[in-house]
């Protein structure tokens, strides 16, 4: 078995435990909030205490709490995520219809953070202390103080509204319109992504100059190597430890602001598909969303990991 996989699978037998103190977590938390199933059930009507006893005997909410907690979890082993009060239909199947909307604005918001912030962490740093280090330290100052909401009213209304350049909200199915997906995920993409970049340019700026001052740079270029060549074999991929960190960490951030962009742009994802449930008082369907972004924010930080083995031939030598 290799280092890699000798690594991967030590961090899964890791993620058993720790998906199962999410579940427990989560679990208590909705037992004890004030969201309560049969409350949502009976939304604008008057039940009789007898009919609300009714209920919660026909769904077991009166069993002792471990008794509840093993069936949720004997639930969960078989992809069940419960049942809405509300439209009576299975959790996993709204999960399913909203989860891929935003996949889709959590990867574009995480290409368009990545690319940009190396494209201006490497100017930053090869232009060291000259004006294109200073403009770019500055506008990524301003970017890190920038909230992501505040940036997505300003695009509406500076490039949807002034300037009539993308629409104001709404969502567009690829499969009906390439270009219209594109248009309709441009700005929520952008303002879920901004203040990424500008935080990952920062690392990678300070990451790079500090590897620049190495010996063996400062070596290589005298043994008559291009820099283009050092710096992209070399000085980029030992620079791009200390970013990937905060970008495992970083995405956690990004699935969870677009609970605040899908609802500022209006894009049935999984963060309006939790608004309007805890407006409504679904707990089952505010349970299954965030348990999925929660496995979700494990997974990716287990392919972080294995990037990390990638990108440092040191690392694979201690895993």
């Amino acid at each position: 078995m290799t280092l890699v996989a000798r690594m991967l699978l030590r961090r899964l037998l890791i993620l058993i435990p720790l998906l199962l103190g999410v579940v427990a977590f989560v679990f208590i938390v909705m037992r004890f909030s004030s969201s309560k199933p049969e409350y949502a059930y009976f939304q604008g009507a008057n039940p009789t205490p007898e009919q609300i006893r009714q209920f919660q005997l026909e769904n077991g909410l009166l069993d002792p709490l471990p008794v509840r907690y093993v069936r949720f979890v004997a639930d969960l082993a078989q992809g069940d995520l419960g049942t809405s009060v509300l439209t009576k239909k299975p959790v996993i199947e709204s999960v399913t219809t909203a989860l891929p909307l935003t996949l889709q604005l959590t990867f574009l918001g995480l290409a368009v953070a990545v690319v940009l912030s190396l494209v201006f962490g490497v100017t930053a740093a090869l232009f060291r202390d000259r004006w294109p280090d200073q403009a770019i330290r500055m506008v990524s100052l301003i970017g890190v103080a920038a909230p992501a909401f505040w940036l997505a009213l300003l695009m509406i209304q500076w490039l949807a509204v002034g300037e009539g350049l993308f629409p104001t909200g709404g969502y567009i199915n690829p499969a009906d319109s390439v270009s219209g997906w594109l248009l309709s995920m441009t700005l929520p993409a952008l303002s879920l992504s901004l203040p990424i970049a500008a935080q990952l340019t920062r690392i990678i700026r300070t990451s790079m100059v500090e590897e620049l001052d190495r010996d063996y740079v400062r070596t290589a270029i005298g043994s008559g190597l291009p820099m283009i060549v050092v710096v992209g074999r070399n000085v980029l991929r030992n620079a791009l430890i200390n970013p990937l960190t905060v970008l495992g960490l970083r995405i956690g951030y990004l699935i969870g602001g677009t609970v605040v962009i899908e609802t500022i742009y209006g894009l049935p994802g999984m963060g309006q598909l939790m608004i309007n449930a805890v407006r409504d008082g679904d707990p089952a369907v505010v349970q299954g969303v965030v348990l999925t972004i929660a496995v979700g924010f494990m997974v990716v930080n287990l392919v972080v990991d294995v990037l990390y083995l990638l990108v440092n031939p040191r690392l694979r030598s201690a895993a």
